[in-house]
């Protein structure tokens, strides 16, 4: 007889079945309650837990120099802010006690501001009136940003040195970006908008997204009452760049633009230089100076790739390049020219050339044309051997590269605007007429910006071969190279390479015997050739006759000039006369020139070593704690006490010195000093052993 009892086994099955569906009665209960009755207090819950995910900002990559000098990188600056309703009755009973300290602490971190005017704007934020309740969440304890130094000193403040839970204060970060060289190359470089953490010009501009990286994720989630970061996505942070300028060359040709720029017979409104290398097109230095309304000079335009002008007389180049590489012109470089008195009629308009008032040139051959930068001669061979089909010409200016498309990786370059053959257009600004040739040859008629006219020299120098200007030469990451950017080449061969060695061969006559003289290196240690060019251009209205007249001075060549290394151009726009392209755009020309050969001048001590000259070194007196240090180092007597020294109130001699030494010991007798040049001391203009008298002044001038 079978044990198992059906009764029981039924009634237990019924007893559990009405307990689950007495607790799922009560579930749904309970949840058609929350979902009514409580929905207010739930969704209040809600809005205090929930944190959505925020991007958060990789550091931007660093700028370079060609040797690795940092010339932009990211700082962190803060933004600070009180929360007002965190911390509690605790919190605001030491607010109310620590309240004046932290005003007097604020008012001298940020004088700007007094410690009146920090307790009446902090207390504006305390009692005011949000949906929150009674407190600003956010307000703002300084309106700008501040640098780390100046944000940690604010930390140390009462209050403010406790948690941001327990204090409410707390801070939004940003990455700024440092120039340690300050304004050196700021327009090639780039510029930030510091407000909005994004790119405004130059390479900061051109590579911003390789710089500025990819955003990370972060969720928020509150937890015990804190709120917890939880990364969802690493920030990567931007690559390096490493450019092709040359820190020491960059000061150098800014240095000596500023100078020429400054000097009464120039001032100078507008200054471009550029300095690049021959065999690679690597722009060594790019300075952009333009004259602001304070009478200072800035970089405020890169107009060394953008201020497309008439180029004038450096432009005759070209076109003697295309009549030589054509083979049109008899018997080459010695075809005779007649300029006679340095005045002629072309179609009906009188060409001149610079001293039609001293009579002219008479006839010279077509060399002596571009060395003494005739507008007859050069006019005259292009209008007679290309008049009948000008389209030939301008096909040879564009074979030769200076209407070349650069496609430069910086925004706001212009590509060159050379005139086209048409006689059927309506546009008078466009019609071809029978001037436009001649005056065409001679730098008018076109717009070229600087950059492709060095590009143009640069080929010369390259025996023909057109380089890209190159501004960056890789990218970088933690040590690694990401990517290269190798030389480009963008025309083989601008002429036959005969027809190069005769340009090379004129434009180094331009600078020896020809009006380009001045661009050449007074130590006469290295040769130069080059081009200068004096143009008439447009005011501001598109006029030439407004009652001024305006000058686009300039100098393009290249050094030296028997091995060519570097090529550069100097450009200046100034109003009125005097206006020389060789005598001013010329003389910053060569003391880029000067400037860059010494910093390349490398010889060996056994090459200078005489047998019977005394080897060591003189030690002039002046700060002669870095001279003692090295030549202790060397085991040689450094300057002693009994060293012969010229009394106190007597002028001393410092010719020779180099100009700390100089200013140090002229400085150390009570002499105001003004230094002209750069280099050692070549002359001053108080003599050594004159009396010297309380408040005087003496002017060095400086030479390499």
């Amino acid at each position: 007889m079978s044990k198992f009892n059906s009764g029981k086994v039924m009634q237990r099955y019924f007893f559990i079945a009405a307990l689950l569906t007495l607790v799922g009665v009560c579930i749904v209960a309970k949840a058609f309650y929350i979902m009514t009755a409580e929905k207010s207090y739930w969704a209040t819950v809600q809005e205090q837990l929930k944190h959505d995910s925020i991007p958060v900002k990789p550091n931007r990559g660093n700028i370079l120099s060609c040797d690795g000098q940092l010339m932009a990188s990211s700082i962190p600056e803060y933004k600070i802010y009180m929360d007002f309703q965190t911390g509690g009755a605790e919190r605001d009973s030491l607010w109310q006690l620590k309240l004046d300290s932290i005003c007097i602490g604020l008012n001298e971190i940020f004088p700007e501001m007094s410690a009146d005017e920090f307790r009446a704007h902090l207390e504006q934020g305390r009692l005011k009136e949000t949906k929150s309740g009674v407190g600003s969440r956010h307000w703002p304890i300084w309106k700008r940003r501040i640098n780390y130094n100046t944000f940690s000193e604010v930390r140390k403040l009462p209050v403010f040195r406790m948690s941001k839970y327990k204090s409410g204060f707390h801070w939004e970060e940003f990455n700024a970006r440092n120039r340690p060289f300050g304004s050196l190359a700021q327009r090639t470089v780039g510029v930030m908008f510091g407000e909005k953490d994004s790119a405004y010009c130059g390479l900061e501009l051109s590579y911003d997204s390789l710089l500025r990286g990819q955003n990370g994720l972060v969720h928020r989630q509150k937890v015990l009452n804190k709120i917890m970061n939880i990364t969802e996505q690493p920030p990567v942070d931007g690559a390096d760049i490493v450019t092709t300028i040359d820190v020491g060359m960059q000061d150098i040709a800014e240095r000596a633009l500023i100078e020429e720029m400054k000097l009464p017979e120039v001032n100078a409104e507008m200054g471009v230089a550029i300095l690049m290398e021959v065999k690679t097109g690597d722009v060594k230095a790019i300075v952009n100076m333009m004259r602001m309304p304070n009478g200072q000079y800035a970089e405020a335009i890169n107009s060394a790739i953008s201020y497309r002008c008439e180029p004038g007389s450096v432009f005759k180049v070209a076109s003697i390049l295309v009549a030589l590489d054509d083979g049109v012109i008899p018997n080459d470089t010695n075809y005779v020219i007649h300029t006679g008195s340095g005045v002629m009629e072309m179609h009906g308009r009188w060409m001149k050339d610079h001293n039609w008032r001293r009579g002219g040139y008479q006839d010279i051959n077509v060399a002596r044309t571009l060395e003494v930068s005739s507008n007859i001669g050069t006019s005259y061979v292009i209008d007679k051997f290309y008049g009948g089909h000008p389209e030939k010409y301008v096909e040879g200016l564009r074979r030769v590269g200076i209407a070349e498309d650069l496609r430069l990786p910086l925004v706001g370059y212009r590509r060159p605007n050379i005139r086209d053959v048409d006689t059927k257009t309506t546009d008078r600004s466009k019609y071809w007429s029978k001037t436009t040739l001649p005056w065409m040859s001679i730098g008018y008629e076109t717009q070229i910006a600087p950059i492709n006219t060095l590009a143009f020299y640069n080929a010369i120098a390259n025996d023909g071969c057109m380089m890209q200007p190159r501004f960056v030469t890789k990218l970088v990451k933690d040590g690694e190279t990401l990517r290269e950017f190798p030389p480009v080449v963008l025309k083989e061969r601008i002429a036959k390479p005969e027809t190069i060695k005769k340009m090379q061969t004129i434009l180094e006559h331009v600078v020896s015997q020809g009006l380009g003289r001045k661009a050449g290196p007074l130590s006469k240690a290295f040769k130069v050739a080059g081009k200068t060019g004096t143009a008439q251009i447009a005011d501001e209205h598109g006029s030439y006759h407004s009652g001024t007249t305006r000058y686009w001075l300039s100098f393009a060549g290249f050094f030296p000039a028997d091995a060519p290394r570097y090529s550069c151009i100097v450009c200046l726009r100034k109003t009125g006369l005097p206006a020389s392209g060789g005598g001013m755009s010329g003389v910053v020309f060569r003391h880029i020139a000067e400037g860059v050969m010494a910093q390349n001048v490398k010889r060996l001590v056994e090459d200078v070593r005489d047998s019977t000259s005394n080897f060591t070194p003189e030690v002039k007196v002046g700060s002669t704690a870095d001279a003692s240090y090295v030549l202790s180092r060397l085991g040689v007597n450094g300057p002693t006490a009994d060293m012969a020294e010229t009394p106190r109130d007597i002028m001393p001699d410092v010719t020779g010195m180099g100009a700390r030494d100089a200013v140090y010991e002229l400085e150390s007798r009570g002499v105001k000093v003004t230094i002209h040049g750069r280099g050692r001391v070549k002359s001053q203009s108080i003599a050594a052993g004159k009396p010297l008298t309380s408040g005087i002044a003496c002017e060095l001038f400086m030479e390499i």
